[in-house]
């Protein structure tokens, strides 16, 4: 396992290095270069020198690129345009929201999604199964921003049964800790903000884990059918195992591999796509974040947002492969 893991890492380091490449020539390539999107389009041809010199735009690329690289390792990923603060301070800030609502809409979609898949091939053809498939046709079918949207109108402002934006309630005097919501309220003891905060996160998280839950069931409910028809199986079944037996050591097991995969995907894509949803609660993660960076062109937001995410794609896939080692030993050695 350990080996597994060392050999893992060690191949992320030319991916990382592939991407910092990207960006930085992506930067550099920008429209009028970085100093006309700091200064605007109208800036004079001295301001833009004068930004040029003072980011060293003017030095060779090696220089540059090396400047680049060593900034991003002390994590310094320059200044935000909008608020003038560090966009790590702002990274840090807004991150555990995200966080929050990625992990309560992941946790939605496999909690259910799993064993609806597998009882949807268990029962092939039969009402569990029409009505699963159909479901989950319509959750890949509905925008995002549409269901967040009626599920606020219909939940929140009509019946009231849930906040209908933002983390905490207005006036709420909670105590932070980790940044956390949830976490900070059992921590301090302070359970009846815990309530609130998860109050408020109901309604974002179903509508982000729709398109997930959707794709785990298909997924789920496709792989259980294909290893119900493999001879292995079979075999178990006619030397009279227990079906708790079959069920969750040859059909349960071999049938996750794929679904390990596509739930990795599926975390890394929430974590970056979770912009609408955050905006039609104003939740204040990242997401609703980056909406705003992107109407005002603060490209060191926008390069921090990339690198977080690459990092967060690279972190899943090292997890999906130690996932894959736990549920079959063979993945190891190789």
């Amino acid at each position: 396992m350990l080996r597994l893991v060392v050999r893992r890492l060690l191949q992320l380091i030319p991916t990382l290095l592939g991407l910092s490449v990207l960006l930085f020539l992506w930067l550099n390539r920008l429209p009028g270069g970085p100093a006309s999107a700091i200064l605007g389009e109208r800036a004079t041809e001295a301001e833009v020198a004068r930004i040029n010199r003072a980011l060293g735009l003017d030095e060779p690329v090696h220089v540059q690129y090396w400047r680049f690289l060593k900034r991003i390792a002390e994590l310094d990923l320059g200044t935000s345009t909008q608020t003038g603060q560090p966009v790590w301070d702002e990274f840090t800030l807004r991150f555990p929201a995200t966080v929050e609502l990625s992990v309560a809409a992941i946790l939605i979609a496999v909690v259910v999604g799993i064993p609806l898949g597998y009882l949807a091939a268990r029962h092939r053809g039969g009402w569990i199964d029409v009505a699963s498939v159909s479901g989950s046709l319509i959750g890949i079918c509905i925008p995002v921003f549409f269901l967040a949207l009626l599920l606020k109108g219909v939940f929140a402002v009509e019946l009231g049964w849930f906040p209908s934006y933002g983390r905490l309630s207005t006036g709420l005097d909670a105590t932070q800790v980790t940044g956390f919501a949830i976490l900070d309220g059992l921590l301090t003891g302070e359970f009846d903000a815990s309530w609130d905060a998860v109050m408020h996160l109901v309604l974002p998280a179903v509508a982000l884990a729709s398109i997930p839950l959707a794709v785990i069931v298909r997924m789920t409910r496709a792989s259980v059918l294909e290893v119900l028809g493999e001879d292995y199986v079979r075999t178990a079944e006619s030397k009279g195992l227990e079906k708790r037996v079959v069920r969750g050591r040859h059909v349960l097991r071999n049938a996750m591999l794929p679904v390990v995969t596509a739930v990795g995907l599926l975390t890394g894509s929430l974590l970056s796509g979770a912009v609408l949803t955050e905006s039609v609660f104003s939740f204040g993660g990242i997401g609703s974040f980056i909406r705003t960076s992107i109407d005002a062109r603060d490209y060191p937001v926008l390069v921090g947002f990339i690198l977080f995410i690459a990092m967060v794609y690279v972190v899943i896939n090292l997890l999906v492969d130690l996932a894959y080692s736990l549920i079959d030993p063979r993945v190891r050695v190789h």
